[in-house]
């Protein structure tokens, strides 16, 4: 059964949790991780960058010159491709690039991201909330991170979709991405070096990685 240490604002630890996670770690699978890793950035691009063939510059298409007499090279149009402001050659067109991942394999990659996680103690849990009484307050946020000894360090934040207050306070920071709990993908939860999830959000946080089961 896996512990997590609780702190407060100041970074003094208060508690320890226990995880009650009936998840089974699933056996590794770097080709899979890397698929799906893969699959995400090429969904997330946009396809939109396009150059103008030499039919679709807005030049004249008459010939500029005669084709014999004047001692030049032969020449067909403004628009060709070898002259200045002509068009291009096999240029780059809008498409659009999907692949597809079944959920077993997403569900594996998940597992197994978490897995490591919990392992290297990457996993922190803060005992942060702001009332709707009081204003958000990014610099006290800063603080609380930097008592901890995670303000250099690239790190995700769990949030509930809901969590307005929290969120303005926390978005701010350059080293934090906000996720929310119904929106996890492969590739922010890896690329940081731990997660951070709020005390009142960890029924949350357990649900969340239940599903990944």
């Amino acid at each position: 059964m896996k512990q997590i240490i609780v702190y407060d604002a100041a970074g003094k630890e208060q508690e320890k949790i226990n995880l009650d996670l009936a998840i089974s770690k699933k056996d590794e699978s770097p080709r899979t991780f890397s698929y799906v890793v893969k699959s995400l950035l090429l969904n997330w691009r946009q396809g939109t960058v396009s150059s103008k063939s030499r039919g679709e510059v807005s030049f004249s298409n008459k010939k500029p010159w005669k084709q014999k007499g004047t001692g030049r090279a032969r020449a067909g149009s403004l628009r060709s491709p070898i002259w200045r402001k002509g068009g291009t050659v096999f240029g780059p067109q809008p498409r659009t690039r999907t692949t597809s991942v079944n959920k077993k394999q997403t569900k594996l990659v998940f597992n197994n991201i978490l897995s490591t996680f919990l392992n290297e103690n990457k996993l922190f849990c803060l005992d942060y909330n702001i009332s709707k009484e009081s204003r958000p307050s990014t610099k006290n946020v800063f603080n609380s991170l930097k008592n901890l000894e995670l303000n250099n360090k690239k790190a995700v934040l769990f949030l509930s979709f809901e969590d307005d207050f929290n969120f303005v306070s926390f978005r701010n920071i350059p080293n934090l991405n906000v996720i929310s709990y119904s929106q996890p993908n492969v590739y922010d939860i890896t690329n940081c070096d731990c997660w951070i999830v709020l005390k009142k959000d960890l029924d949350l946080f357990k649900n969340m990685v239940l599903s990944w089961n």
